[in-house]
């Protein structure tokens, strides 16, 4: 099949690759461009796309490539549906058109349908939707005061458990056994540090920095200790390590989030997972924190806290629209770009919205 009037390879793609992994995602592509010509629309019937559809998404696919080179710090071709909720989800505060938001979406549904046929896996079912000029550019959900509150607060109760002098006897051995499969050792071998290690201050400073700071999922698998300065309660997340690679940033934590770092960073130093290792937070598994991990995290917190989010779209972002929304109320566009991060002041102003529970107050006052 003639490809010569495809652009299999971009010249962005060329400047950034070397020749060795231009080979390897020239045939990538090339793979997935017959294979949508052919089969991309009915595989069954061998019925495919039409050269200009296919013509106008492999662009955009490979834009999404590029993004993920620049999330992972690397080339790679192993893209995954975390990876492409986390674009849509830069795409909803970028300054560009719900046209373009739209395309890019079914460009990647269309990439990720070759990859479940081909490459094996599922076809990709998006967190969120973009379909034209339907006003996405504004947060689609974010915890309330009252939520952030109540998520803080389950933070404290995750995972943990009674003190070992407040259980009476078979409550102890039941826990033991609990604590033994959660620690996949032997029940004869918890010990009293287990019960502390159960306790342990890893997601309440996950939490509180994560809802101060704004992380975005892809910052919370890179933070690492040397981001942490008590002193001055900041994260300094230098520019190699930033979401979009552009400058430095100083972002402010509070008292809370210092407070609960500080406990973490104590007992951190004491588990066998994080020897030789600078990660800040890692999974039960010993993996850094990814969206879906992050995803359940959040949902296990909204089930203790009371916080019903079947209907609504609640990932890591939740947490993170939340703290725009909030910090632009309770000072500036300027604060609100500093804090999350942003380089633009227009992906700012799409915090600039009046929470509804204020807009109800407004409308209670004026009758």
């Amino acid at each position: 099949m003639d490809l010569s009037e495809f652009a299999v390879v971009t010249e962005p793609t060329v400047d950034r690759l070397s020749k060795r992994q231009l080979t390897d995602y020239r045939t990538e592509r090339e793979d997935a461009i017959k294979w949508l010509l052919t089969f991309g629309i009915d595989p069954a019937k061998a019925n495919g796309y039409a050269e200009s559809t296919v013509k106008n998404r492999i662009y955009r696919m490979d834009q999404f490539y590029r993004y993920v080179w620049d999330a992972e710090n690397r080339y790679t071709t192993a893209v995954t549906h975390d990876h492409a909720d986390a674009w849509m989800q830069e795409l909803a505060y970028a300054d560009c058109s719900d046209t373009h938001r739209s395309l890019c979406q079914k460009a990647v549904r269309m990439l990720f349908k070759w990859r479940a046929h081909q490459r094996g896996g599922d076809e990709w079912d998006p967190e969120i939707s973009f379909t034209g000029n339907t006003g996405t550019t504004t947060p689609r959900d974010y915890l309330t005061l009252t939520e952030r509150k109540r998520v803080r607060e389950a933070a404290l109760e995750y995972g943990s458990i009674p003190s070992y002098n407040n259980v009476s006897p078979r409550e102890r051995s039941d826990i033991a056994a609990y604590l033994a499969q959660r620690f996949e050792k032997p029940v004869d071998e918890i010990t009293t540090d287990d019960w502390e290690r159960a306790n342990n201050w890893k997601i309440p400073s996950l939490v509180n920095v994560s809802l101060d700071a704004a992380l975005r999922p892809i910052e919370v698998e890179r933070a690492v200790t040397g981001w942490v300065d008590l002193d001055n309660g900041l994260l300094r997340i230098p520019i190699e390590d930033s979401s979009k690679n552009e400058e430095n940033w100083r972002v402010s934590l509070g008292s809370r989030s210092v407070n609960a770092l500080e406990r973490w960073l104590a007992q951190r130093a004491t588990y066998d997972q994080y020897k030789g290792r600078d990660a800040l937070w890692l999974t039960r598994e010993g993996n850094p924190y990814a969206s879906a991990s992050l995803r359940r995290v959040l949902h296990e917190l909204c089930d203790i806290a009371g916080i019903d989010y079947a209907n609504r779209r609640m990932s890591w972002y939740t947490i993170r629209h939340s703290t725009g929304t909030y910090m632009t109320r309770e000072e500036d566009l300027a604060a609100t770009q500093t804090q999350l991060r942003h380089k633009s002041p227009k992906t700012s102003m799409k915090y600039d919205q009046v929470p509804i529970e204020d807009r109800r107050d407004a409308l209670d006052r004026i009758g």
